[in-house]
C-alpha cells in the first residue's frame, strides 16, 4: 500500500471523529481530483481553493439540512449555557436550501445540492439566479470554508500532520499548480503530488469507502428525537443521482441559430450530418447521471436515436472517442462562429482545463484532445461500462 493510500485509509477508518467533516474533506478532495484530470500529468503539488471544496460540501450535506427532517452529523454540545449546532454551517446551508425551495416551489430532492453547485459554477447561469439565492449561497460557502479548516488541521495524528495550514494563493512560498480559476485572495489547501496521484488512481475505492464510513458514522449519531437513522437511508441520501432536468434552452437556441445560418454539425457517434431541420439532441459527453457538468464543452449536437437508446448513460470506448474527436473539434469550431457560444465555451473551459488556452486558432483541436483525455480518465477511474 502506498503512503498516500495509507493516509487516506487511516483518516477514514481510524481517526477520531466528532463530526463527519473528515470524511467529507476526503470525499471533496477526491471529487476535485476527478473534476480536473488534466492536472494529474503535472506531477506537482496542487493548490485547491477552500471555496471549491466548500461547493462539494454544499452538495454532500444538502440532504441533512431539510428543515422538517434534520439529520445530525455529530452530537450537539453545550457551550456557555447554549446548545451548539452539530455543524457550524447548518444555519447558512439550511437557509440556502429554503431559498432554493422557494424558487423551485416545494421540497427539493437530495441531489439538488449537486444540481445547484453545478449551475452556479457557470457564469452565465449564475447571473440568472436571484440576488437572495446568491447571497445565501455565498454565505454558505463562507461558513463551510471556515469549517473545512478544522478537519484539515486535525487529519491524521496531531495538528497539521497531513496537510499544511491553508494560506491565500498569493501568500504561498513554494511552487504549486493551481486549480483553474483560482484567485490570488483564495485561501488554498495544498495537496502534495503523491497524494493527488493516489486520489486519481484510487478514486472509485476512495469514494466507496467515504460513503461507507459516512453511513456507519451517521447511524451511530443520536438524533434529536432520540432515534437513529439507518445506514441504508444515509446511503440513499449520499448517492442520490441527478436527472437531466435542465432544458438547455439557451444552448439549443444558439445552436439553432447557427443551423439556420447554414452551419452543419456531425454526430460524433454515428457521423450523421446535422443541418437545419434535422432533429438532434444536445448530448452530454459525460452523462449527467455520472457527473453533473452542463458546461458547453460537454454538450454537442448528436443523433437523438443513438443518444437515447444506445449511448444513454454510458461512455464511449477509446476507439469510439478517437473516431469522434474530429467531430468534437468541428462542434467547438462551430461554436466559435457565435459570439455568445464562443464566450460561453471559453468561460467554461477556463474553469475546467489547466492545459487549454483560448488565444490561438488551434483552440478547438486542443480542447477536443483534452476532452477525449478527460473522458478516458473518468471512465478508467470509475471502471464504467463503455460502448
Amino acid at each position: 500500500m502506498s503512503s498516500g493510500s495509507k493516509i487516506i485509509s487511516t483518516i477514514l477508518k481510524h481517526d477520531t471523529k466528532a463530526t463527519s467533516y473528515k470524511i467529507a474533506l476526503l470525499r471533496a478532495i477526491n471529487d476535485v481530483v476527478l473534476s480536473f484530470p488534466d492536472l494529474r500529468n503535472r506531477k506537482a503539488d496542487v493548490a485547491v481553493p477552500l471555496r471549491l471544496l466548500a461547493q462539494f460540501w454544499v452538495a454532500y450535506y444538502w440532504p441533512f439540512v431539510k428543515p422538517s427532517e434534520p439529520i445530525l452529523q455529530g452530537q450537539r454540545t453545550t457551550l456557555n449555557g447554549q446548545l451548539r449546532n452539530d455543524m457550524s454551517f447548518r444555519p447558512e446551508l439550511e437557509r440556502l436550501r429554503c431559498e432554493w425551495e422557494s424558487i423551485v416551489g416545494g421540497t427539493s430532492s437530495p441531489s439538488d445540492g449537486f444540481f445547484l453547485i453545478n449551475e452556479l459554477r457557470v457564469p452565465r447561469k449564475y447571473q440568472a439566479y436571484s440576488k437572495l439565492l446568491l447571497q445565501a449561497y455565498q454565505a454558505a460557502l463562507t461558513a463551510i470554508s471556515k469549517a473545512i479548516e478544522m478537519p484539515v488541521r486535525y487529519a491524521g495524528f496531531g495538528h497539521w500532520s497531513v496537510f499544511d495550514k491553508p494560506l491565500k494563493y498569493a501568500e504561498l512560498s513554494t511552487p504549486v499548480v493551481a486549480i483553474p480559476g483560482t484567485k490570488a485572495e483564495d485561501k488554498c489547501l495544498i495537496i502534495q503530488a503523491e497524494l493527488w496521484q493516489t486520489f486519481g488512481e484510487m478514486s472509485l475505492w476512495i469514494e466507496a469507502l467515504c460513503i461507507h464510513e459516512w453511513c456507519l458514522f451517521t447511524e451511530k449519531v443520536e438524533q434529536e428525537n432520540h432515534l437513529k437513522v439507518h445506514r441504508g437511508c444515509i446511503y440513499q441520501l449520499l448517492t442520490d443521482r441527478l436527472d437531466n432536468r435542465r432544458p438547455l434552452s439557451w444552448e439549443r437556441n444558439h445552436v439553432d441559430v447557427l443551423l439556420m445560418e447554414g452551419t452543419e454539425f456531425v454526430c460524433p457517434w454515428t457521423q450523421k450530418h446535422i443541418s437545419y431541420g434535422i432533429r438532434y439532441d444536445l448530448d452530454h459527453l459525460l452523462p449527467v447521471s455520472l457527473y453533473p457538468i452542463n458546461e458547453l464543452w460537454n454538450l454537442v449536437p448528436a443523433d437523438p436515436n443513438f443518444n437515447s437508446h444506445i449511448k444513454r448513460d454510458r461512455l464511449p470506448s477509446q476507439e469510439k472517442l478517437q473516431m469522434a474527436q474530429p467531430y468534437l473539434e468541428l462542434a467547438y469550431r462551430n461554436y466559435s462562429k457565435s459570439g455568445s457560444l464562443s464566450l460561453a465555451l471559453k468561460e467554461d473551459v477556463a474553469v475546467r482545463f489547466y492545459t487549454v488556452f483560448d488565444d490561438t486558432a488551434s483552440f478547438p483541436g486542443v480542447l477536443s484532445t483534452a476532452v477525449v483525455d478527460l473522458i478516458n480518465i473518468f471512465a478508467e477511474s470509475r471502471n464504467l461500462a463503455r460502448f
